[in-house]
């Protein structure tokens, strides 16, 4: 998931991550939410509550697992009644906070709503509500109304369109008629960039707009430009190498973005993050995007390196992160053809399912009425897009913070 960018985004990054607080939690910070029953993870979930819910399920859903009823109710008990979702919401008696409303969260939950089934007219209520708030530019923010369209934002947005079943070239803004391709397209830099070319940039430097690389705004923005989501499979091979061409299409970027990744990748395996007055250390949670990244655009000898690398030295992580972090690892081991019940000798999804209520019981067969359910939902499941660059091993672009620029 630059994947929430701004205060929250960074708090939220902070709250999954467990890393050292923000300057933004400093003076009049909300005292820490309880866990209610229900949700996944054991963190305060005020700033990501129904962002980890909702990758939790979308990990499960790759492994046929059911998650419990009163968890599936939790996540659609969090919708607003304009059908977007905030990041929690304590009081569901209470009206939602405008100025909380979150795109990604909306977008993530979208996708999970799809991937259990069921939840037809809440995903419908979801997209109509994304639609209401794309940008003149085509894209979308972290949060309507303050700030411009990012990458990270508009890549998981296209994600949960694609999951609804819907075409996201088609859906274009009122004002305009630009689509969230044009948009994910202003943030590619070019080819001609001496440190970036290729990459995507999170959005243009506020005071300059000059666009600079940021490699976890450029995996959302690859499987964005392709049409995929969080949940994104291995694409056909892509046969260009490392070339990077003027991108006048979505799939020019997102090879150009995917390009910048392998070489980005290539020395070490990881994505390197900087905490200020911190050595350089492994970002596992952008790397796992990275991964799903490389896999989606079809270049999948450097993803399966770096989803061995992830399977070698991700699994603390993931254990003192949680639901997200398992959750991503799942996404990546599935893009990558690995087993995400024996990740480097972990099972990610026994251990994912341990952060929460327990699943439902598998059945011996599909009940045959839901499985016509999910037919008629006319969505096809795929995967989801994030706290601004998060600055530390972030959620990736999942909770990447979708809403402060940052080199990468």
């Amino acid at each position: 998931m630059t994947v929430r960018r701004c205060a929250a985004a960074l708090a939220a990054a902070t709250a999954v991550l467990g890393g050292a607080a923000p300057a933004a939690f400093a003076d009049g910070t909300p005292s820490p939410a309880a866990v209610p029953p229900g949700l996944y993870g054991t963190k305060d979930p005020q700033y990501d509550g129904v962002f980890r819910q909702s990758l939790a399920f979308l990990a499960q859903e790759k492994a046929n697992v059911k998650p419990a009823e009163q968890a599936v109710a939790w996540l659609a008990g969090q919708q607003c009644a304009d059908g977007s979702f905030m990041s929690f919401r304590a009081d569901t008696a209470k009206a939602c906070d405008a100025t909380k409303l979150d795109t990604n969260a909306t977008s993530a939950a979208v996708q999970a709503l799809v991937a259990v089934g069921g939840h037809t007219d809440a995903v419908k209520k979801g997209i109509t509500w994304l639609k209401s708030v794309q940008q003149d530019d085509g894209g979308w923010p972290y949060t309507p109304g303050m700030g411009g369209s990012d990458a990270n934002s508009t890549g998981i947005v296209i994600g949960a369109l694609a999951a609804a079943g819907e075409k996201p070239a088609a859906v274009k803004s009122a004002k305009g008629g630009k689509s969230p391709f044009d948009a994910l397209l202003t943030f590619a830099l070019p080819c001609e960039d001496p440190t970036g070319a290729g990459a995507f940039a999170f959005q243009p430097d506020p005071k300059t707009q000059k666009l600079y690389a940021n490699a976890d705004a450029t995996a959302a923005a690859v499987t964005g430009s392709l049409g995929k989501g969080l949940t994104a499979t291995a694409g056909q091979a892509d046969g260009k190498g490392a070339a990077c061409e003027k991108a006048t299409t979505p799939e020019q970027a997102a090879h150009n973005g995917a390009a910048y990744l392998a070489k980005t990748l290539a020395p070490t395996g990881f994505l390197k993050s900087t905490m200020p007055g911190a050595a350089d250390q492994p970002d596992f949670g952008n790397t796992a995007d990275a991964v799903v990244a490389l896999a989606a655009d079809g270049m999948a000898q450097q993803a399966k390196a770096s989803a061995d690398w992830l399977s070698k030295n991700a699994a603390a992580w993931a254990k003192e992160n949680g639901p997200a972090a398992y959750a991503q690892l799942v996404f990546a081991a599935d893009a990558t053809g690995a087993d995400p019940k024996n990740f480097g000798g972990t099972n990610l999804i026994q251990s994912l399912n341990a952060t929460g209520p327990a699943p439902q019981a598998a059945p011996s067969s599909a009940p045959a009425a839901e499985s016509k359910e999910k037919k008629n939902d006319g969505i096809s499941v795929w995967w989801i897009v994030g706290v601004g660059l998060v600055a530390g091993i972030g959620v990736g672009f999942l909770i990447s913070g979708r809403k402060k620029n940052q080199q990468l």
